[in-house]
């Protein structure tokens, strides 16, 4: 497959596309959240309050970043292991999350609300943060501040790395490919 340049935010017709395998450059908005966020963010919904931020189309990139240094937009932007947020990310999809960069595998609830909402999760390298951070051009604090590098942040990227991990089609890296394949 050739490498898809791809923006948010995501489409049906995007998201339609996409399978398991795929390399994408994303450009465009990206949210930041952690575990931290995640909690105050189901939190919030299941009190009934408002999201302090719009999910609809929109992807969330599990980063913690560092602080920039002089002259940088931002430090090391590296992806957290996504399974730690998977006790949060099915009340998010049903706010209209379309999209998710982590690393790591999801779990089977997860990987089953991607076709049912009709998003995607992709993964991008871990342990290259630095690189990373280069092809994020803005960088600011939208909710949260409290939470440091665990805040959502909003990220304008051009060509961020990534490879579609679960497609809506039930396409899952992880369970198809030799070439995938890690140790659980």
């Amino acid at each position: 497959m050739r490498t898809l340049r791809i923006t948010t935010p995501l489409t049906d017709a995007v998201i339609e596309s996409l399978r398991a395998g795929q390399a994408v450059l994303i450009t465009g908005r990206l949210l930041t959240a952690r575990d931290a966020a995640h909690k105050r963010l189901v939190e919030a919904l299941a009190r009934g309050e408002k999201l302090p931020v719009d999910l609809r189309g929109q992807v969330i990139y599990y980063v913690g970043p560092t602080p920039a240094p002089p002259g940088k937009v931002i430090g090391a932007a590296g992806p957290t292991t996504s399974g730690r947020m998977d006790p949060y990310t099915v009340p998010l999809l049903a706010q209209g999350l379309r999209g998710m960069i982590g690393k790591g595998y999801r779990s089977p609830k997860v990987v089953a609300a991607l076709a049912e909402y009709r998003a995607v999760y992709f993964v991008t390298y871990g342990g290259a943060g630095a690189l990373l951070a280069r092809t994020i051009k803005e960088a600011r604090v939208l909710a949260y501040a409290d939470l440091g590098p665990e805040a959502v942040h909003e990220f304008i990227v051009e060509d961020f790395p990534a490879l579609v991990a679960n497609d809506i089609h039930g396409g899952d890296i992880y369970r198809e490919s030799d070439r995938w394949r890690v140790a659980r």
